[in-house]
């Protein structure tokens, strides 16, 4: 079988549990290394002709990180493309197991009931989750706000991302009003911004800063079994 993959998640998803199905990655598929499928362009700007001569049985996607246009050029294109939706932790779980199962037609993979094990495993959350605010971006800050990935699992953790009602799923929000949420935590991701000691808890003055792995809470794949085990201590 030949895949082609629009999501670096499912793309190491994939290539973790059967390497030589992926025959195309977007430039931003950066895991596991040593990736040599051949490279199609971004998860925004795929190149669908490149795509479609590489003949794949399947395009694996994502409703956030691809664009309806772009997956529709590859229907008409005659591809196969399978759309997943992944706004909780059981959705990653449900949708890992159709991306590698029934698409891919593998055997379900060890290291995803692993992954699931250890989620189930974590403490309840407590009753009276520390309220967080978390950036994703700066100039102008970018913070998550409804339905994400990222926040149902900060959720699990005990952390409550205090922009979970916005309208919005990824709103810009001004600097004066992140520091007078209410927030007793700032959580910053080293993506899709780098965040690091020197950049980005300033913004904060006085409000304790958890510098997280990026791809820990953002990506959904083998790095969930990591996420269980690490973030607990990140946040606390």
């Amino acid at each position: 079988m030949r895949v082609v993959s629009l999501v670096p998640s499912l793309t190491e998803a994939v290539a973790v549990t059967a390497p030589g199905l992926l025959v195309g990655v977007t430039d931003w598929c950066t895991h596991p290394a040593g990736l040599t499928a051949a490279r199609i362009g971004g998860t925004k700007n795929p190149d669908v002709a490149a795509i479609a001569a590489l003949a794949p049985d399947l395009v694996i996607a994502n409703e956030e990180e691809n664009r309806a246009p772009d997956l529709a050029a590859l229907r008409e294109a005659g591809l196969d493309v399978l759309v997943t939706e992944i706004r909780t932790l059981d959705q990653a779980f449900t949708e890992l197991h159709r991306v590698l199962t029934t698409g891919c037609g593998l055997p379900r993979p060890r290291w995803l009931d692993e992954a699931e094990a250890a989620w189930a495993e974590l403490p309840a959350p407590s009753v009276s989750p520390r309220p967080a605010v978390v950036p994703i971006w700066r100039r102008p800050w970018m913070v998550l706000g409804r339905s994400t990935f990222a926040g149902d699992l900060l959720a699990r953790l005990g952390v409550r991302n205090v922009y979970a009602d916005h309208a919005e799923r990824y709103p810009r929000i001004p600097l004066d009003e992140l520091n007078a949420s209410g927030a007793e935590l700032v959580v910053l991701p080293d993506e899709p911004y780098r965040f690091t000691a020197g950049d980005g808890p300033e913004a904060f003055p006085g409000l304790p800063a958890a510098l997280v792995d990026g791809r820990l809470l953002t990506w959904y794949g083998p790095s969930l079994l990591q996420a269980a085990r690490e973030l607990p201590s990140a946040l606390r």
